[in-house]
């Protein structure tokens, strides 16, 4: 069995009817739509289907209402979960193909395909686990002197068309096992929002590979809110704060030894080689 979730606020309701579409045409048992919107208007725009079950729930932040979902999927005795954001898009039955690998590859607990801006430059989605630098004061600092560190960050130099055990995926798009989420725990609800996808990676990546995979491919729109308005910059660095007050400023022993084997793994392209990408 397997099930999704997706977190909608205000959400457009052409791009949300694109990411049902997506879902309804894909190998998923069920779909939760968790609404955390001020009203129930988009309610009426989702189709009646009884594989999508909507839900109205308090703004408690994105971890906390995939968390409701995710709760239910175990309940449900779902083998797999899907994590998505509801302005992404694919084409075909990608969700048969990530279940069908992970069937495979008992030891994976979570998996990420290849990810895409709507313009075909690639999206960096796999990444080191960062330092303070690489998501706080990278905001203040000119890009000149950031760059080269940012490169490091987002494994630019690698090859993206190759399978990458990585320690942060972004979270748009998670495919979990179940098995996983039981024995590494679901998203921390003390995160409002950003750092969420950080920290239920790591924790997987503890006992379970956590997995770029990218087979299969997706468009990712990326609205990047925190760099185009200062009420969600604010959000962003205060869940910034909380979690490297949980995982260490400075100090961070499991940070310095995953990126260390991660490094180690990775063979460099030449600059050539690499895709045209962004963070």
């Amino acid at each position: 069995m397997v099930t999704a979730s997706i977190v909608v606020h205000k959400t457009p309701e052409d791009q949300l009817l694109r990411a049902i579409d997506c879902i309804m045409q894909s190998s998923i048992d069920k779909l939760y739509i968790l609404d955390n919107s001020p009203t129930e208007e988009l309610k009426g725009t989702i189709p009646e289907n009884p594989e999508i079950i909507y839900k109205k729930i308090n703004n408690n932040g994105y971890g906390a209402g995939h968390n409701i979902a995710i709760k239910e999927a175990m309940k449900s005795r779902s083998d797999y979960h899907l994590v998505m954001n509801a302005d992404v898009a694919w084409e075909g039955d990608i969700i048969l193909r990530l279940k069908d690998y992970m069937d495979m590859n008992p030891k994976i607990g979570m998996i990420s395909p290849k990810v895409y801006y709507p313009d075909g430059d690639l999206q960096y989605t796999c990444r080191m686990l960062p330092t303070p630098i690489d998501l706080i004061f990278k905001r203040f600092l000119p890009e000149k002197i950031i760059k080269r560190r940012m490169e490091k960050y987002l494994l630019t130099e690698h090859d993206h068309n190759k399978p990458i055990n990585c320690p942060y995926l972004l979270g748009s798009f998670l495919f979990f096992r179940i098995k996983a989420l039981e024995e590494s725990g679901i998203f921390d609800e003390r995160f409002f929002m950003y750092p969420e996808d950080i920290d239920i990676t790591r924790r997987i990546h503890e006992n379970w590979e956590t997995l770029y995979w990218p087979e299969v491919k997706i468009i990712h729109e990326h609205q990047a809110a925190s760099r185009k308005s200062m009420k969600m910059l604010g959000i962003h660095l205060k869940n910034m704060i909380k979690y490297f007050n949980k995982w260490g400023w400075i100090y961070d022993k499991k940070r310095k030894e995953y990126n260390l084997r991660l490094r180690k793994s990775m063979i460099p392209l030449p600059r050539e080689e690499r895709p045209k990408g962004r963070g």
